[in-house]
């Protein structure tokens, strides 16, 4: 899409206005009818696979399997397990292994999409411009490096603390009899309040990873925005690239 994008600006600064359409009518009709056609087309696909194949399917399987796995367990498990944590972590799980996979699909799409054509335009139009787009992958690797293993752990911790809140929650609503006879109300508020606490915790350290990695990876495009900007503007001034392909 972008190579044809720049051939196109590149026929609007050689032609004459005059025989422009008579020159270019069948690229341009072809042109036109690829990209109604094939962005369409490439959204559907993208949507079929997501909303109802991942999104769906996926963490069901995880839930059935899960589901099934409890089962097998013995009786003292259940004893020493909370029935509405083990419930949660049922489902909490499932939702996390398809929030890792569509992340994991989108950065594949990504990197291999978008980095990989422009690599291939402008490989084509000069080597050398390709250098900021390397620059800039040795970066994103080392941004990745350094924040997904945090996240990884601060997204366990809070999947736990996720799962003990909610559990002790329902377990109070679920023995809501014993509690009102024989438990101290300020004691159970206090049990579900250190809970609720810890989860808190684990969100703020999530949220706050989340918040430099936006900035930092904001941080990495501006610069490539600017570095690749300027690069290939001395590279139109010199002659060494065509309008089209600075474009």
């Amino acid at each position: 899409f972008f190579t044809a994008m720049g051939e196109l600006v590149d026929w609007l600064a050689e032609a004459d206005r005059e025989g422009f359409v008579d020159t270019h009518l069948t690229s341009l009709i072809g042109l036109g009818a690829a990209v109604l056609a094939g962005l369409p087309l490439l959204v559907f696909l993208l949507s079929l696979i997501t909303h109802q194949g991942i999104f769906g399917n996926y963490p069901m399987l995880g839930r059935w399997l899960s589901h099934r796995l409890m089962l097998e367990q013995s009786l003292s498990f259940f004893h020493d397990e909370f029935a509405g944590r083990v419930s949660q972590k049922v489902m909490q799980t499932a939702l996390a292994m398809r929030e890792t996979v569509t992340k994991v699909l989108d950065m594949l799409v990504y990197v291999l999409v978008y980095f990989t054509g422009a690599l291939v335009v402008l490989g084509a139009a000069e080597p050398w411009l390709m250098a900021p787009l390397v620059l800039w992958l040795a970066g994103y690797l080392a941004l990745m490096r350094v924040f997904i293993p945090r996240l990884r752990r601060v997204s366990m911790a809070q999947a736990d603390a996720r799962a003990v809140m909610t559990g002790r929650v329902v377990d109070s609503y679920s023995n809501i009899q014993t509690i009102k006879l024989f438990a101290d109300a300020g004691a159970e508020q206090a049990y579900a309040r250190e809970a609720m606490d810890g989860f808190m915790g684990t969100v703020h350290r999530q949220m706050r990873l989340a918040t430099w990695l936006s900035v930092s990876l904001a941080t990495l495009n501006t610069l490539l925005l600017v570095g690749m900007a300027g690069l290939v503007v001395l590279a139109w001034y010199h002659r060494w690239v065509s309008l089209g392909e600075t474009a």
